[in-house]
């Protein structure tokens, strides 16, 4: 197959050799999602070798990281770093017969986005083809920014198919034509929200090669919580205050500042405290803001924390919380995982009508939405939820049963598995929204 020729959307769909998983980076607390179906994978069969663009840079890691068998193959995370092994895999690669045909379609990019990101991937697409490349029979990219742009031009040097899932961050950021010409040239697609879907769909040709897989959540690790009622906190104690819980990283998309000004808002003799997990580029700054708005004795900041520890939180906390929202850049959530596994955990879940968020929690029946940004909507919910020990338990068990029914991994998982050549299982596909 030539190496500037796209692929159809059927090439490829029989799965022949591993499969080389392209990543941002490898482990990540962040990217449970990826870990988890990428061992679902393995246990179906799939024989994968990951290829991660950066270096683990969190300290922790989850179960599931330990449990995954696919070897590890770290690219140089920038040229400068490590220019010999760079240049040893030009001078292989510049041999290859693909190897002109490539470098014209890295050129035609480089014209349109002339940075030294766009360098960089061309480079790390050499080392992929150089050192990863035997017997692979696939390139899978998780998300369609840069890990596509390497698995792509590494593909096209190999000379095999490639594919991608997109997620978020990398739909709504990057440029239409980039990704036109991305899922014009892919076997196939998936993305993990009918929100993301439907806006893929509208950027591609009408043969059905974007397809939706939700991410399903491996219920194995999130049990069913014990069946025991919870202590009836409805603010009115100062002693045995609301017990408030939010995960998500620090960052712009996520909303923390506006739920703190929420928090703020609630009358002043309401008896809470709010449990932050994750890390993040703007902890500091919302700890100051914490501290300015006279919250800073009513939060308890954890940092990142590993699985274990999260739902040890989950199933201490009465009501969970996520103020996402758009970023001035276009970035969003996708469907946060963060929900999926409250929910799973009976927890009644307070969110914004964010992207995938209302494909997951249904106003009144398994949770509570507001509209993004609306700071007095999230405080008259977080108060309504706090003060409503009986509401909190009915959105929980609702919820709980949404995601076991809908969300679980074993079922969401199949589609993906079929897209890859492997045998589907018996629980069907989740290839329309439930």
């Amino acid at each position: 197959m030539d190496g500037a020729t796209g692929y159809t959307a059927d090439s490829g769909s029989i799965q022949s050799g591993p499969v080389g998983f392209v990543l941002k980076g490898y482990p990540r607390l962040s990217e449970t999602f990826i870990a988890e179906e990428i061992r679902a994978l393995e246990k179906r069969g799939l024989d994968i070798r990951i290829i991660s663009l950066r270096r683990p840079t969190d300290r922790l890691r989850h179960p599931v990281h330990d449990e995954i068998v696919a070897p590890v193959l770290y690219l140089p995370e920038y040229l400068h770093q490590e220019p010999l092994r760079v240049w040893r895999a030009w001078r292989r690669i510049r041999q290859w017969p693909r190897y002109r045909a490539t470098r014209r379609l890295w050129w035609a990019d480089l014209r349109r986005d002339p940075t030294r990101n766009r360098v960089r991937r061309f480079g790390q697409a050499l080392v992929l083809a150089a050192e990863g490349s035997a017997g692979l029979g696939r390139l899978h990219a998780h998300f369609l920014h840069t890990p596509a742009s390497v698995a792509r031009y590494a593909a096209h040097l190999i000379g095999i198919p490639w594919s991608v899932s997109a997620h978020a961050k990398d739909i709504w950021t990057s440029p239409a034509w980039e990704i036109r010409q991305k899922l014009a040239d892919c076997a196939w697609a998936v993305t993990c929200t009918a929100a993301g879907h439907a806006h893929l769909s509208g950027l591609t040709p009408a043969d059905g090669r974007v397809r939706l897989s939700y991410h399903g959540l491996d219920l194995a690790r999130f049990p069913t919580p014990p069946d025991m009622p919870a202590p009836p906190r409805d603010g009115g104690d100062p002693g045995a205050p609301a017990r408030l819980l939010s995960v998500g990283r620090a960052v712009e998309k996520k909303g923390y500042d506006d739920l703190l000004a929420a928090l703020a808002l609630l009358p002043g003799d309401l008896a809470w405290r709010l449990v932050h997990i994750g890390g993040g580029a703007l902890s500091e700054r919302l700890k100051a803001l914490a501290a300015r708005l006279g919250l800073a004795d009513r939060i308890e900041w954890r940092g990142s924390a590993a699985q274990d520890a999260v739902l040890a939180a989950y199933r201490a906390a009465d009501v969970f919380v996520l103020a996402s929202r758009i970023a001035a850049d276009g970035d969003r959530d996708g469907l946060p995982n963060v929900l999926v596994e409250a929910q799973s955990q009976r927890l009644a879940c307070l969110a914004t009508r964010v992207s995938a968020v209302p494909e997951l929690i249904e106003h009144d029946r398994t949770g509570l939405l507001v509209e993004p940004g609306d700071r007095m909507a999230l405080a008259q919910g977080l108060e309504r939820l706090i003060r409503a020990p009986a509401l909190r338990d009915h959105l929980g068990r609702a919820g709980e049963r949404r995601v076991r029914e809908s969300f679980a991994l074993d079922t969401c998982i199949d589609g993906l598995a079929t897209q890859f050549g492997l045998r589907e299982a018996a629980c069907g596909s989740p290839s329309t929204p439930r």
